[in-house]
């Protein structure tokens, strides 16, 4: 059963003469990941933004489960049902490593020593060590920011995870072992796990590939 459907989605800017988005029809599952790859102005980053409820279709639906995204609560669909990973990061400059984890479960409302025992095993499970949870995200490499950040999308409780570029800024040693963690939530924890992505290796170790070109897409 899917988690996320767009069924017949399409999306056109303001003032724009064709759609960016071209009568989209797919399905996400939990246990997989997938990619999405295309070219630069393909559709794909509008297509993720209308998967994360940013922006609504002007056509068609997307569907969370049996529910469509325009009758639900989007602040709170983002908040527990999905969560963003992003290129560049987005940690929190003057929060700790634990604490930038720790943000999502007591802006829900959690006890920040309850947020703090459940932010430092998701730390651990993406390799961050005990000894760098009281660093600023200016001391960790690229690679270790995104682990942070993976440890952050995982504390809100939500099991799909839409990941914008997030190798886009890493070196390849770091992109396989970022990939590496995303694969393995999605097989060994049933994560749904989507990638935006330009990089062809990244996409070779997603379960399924979509490719999108003038806002149309394919299953490959």
């Amino acid at each position: 059963m899917s988690v996320i459907r767009l069924d017949n989605v399409s999306y056109t800017y303001r003032g724009a003469e064709t759609p960016a988005v071209n009568s989209v029809s797919c399905e996400f599952e939990a246990g997989q990941m997938y990619a999405i790859i295309g070219p630069s102005g393909s559709g794909k980053s509008t297509l993720l933004s209308m998967l994360a409820g940013l922006d609504l279709p002007t056509e068609g639906d997307v569907l969370f489960g049996e529910e469509r995204l325009r009758d639900m609560d989007l602040d709170r669909y983002r908040r527990e049902d999905v969560a963003m990973i992003f290129q560049a990061f987005h940690l929190f400059p003057l929060m700790t490593v634990l604490e930038n984890v720790c943000y999502p479960m007591e802006l829900c409302g959690m006890h920040p020593k309850e947020a703090k025992e459940r932010a430092r095993p998701l730390l651990e499970s993406v390799g961050i060590r005990q000894e760098k949870h009281g660093r600023f995200p200016a001391n960790l490499s690229g690679g270790e920011q995104q682990r942070v950040a993976i440890a952050r999308s995982l504390a809100s409780g939500a099991k799909t995870l839409l990941a914008d570029e997030p190798t886009g800024n890493l070196d390849a040693a770091n992109t396989v072992n970022v990939i590496r963690i995303l694969g393995q939530l999605a097989h060994e924890q049933g994560y749904c796990v989507i990638v935006v992505t330009h990089d062809p290796e990244v996409a070779e170790l997603a379960d399924q590939v979509y490719r999108v070109k003038d806002g149309a897409l394919t299953a490959s």
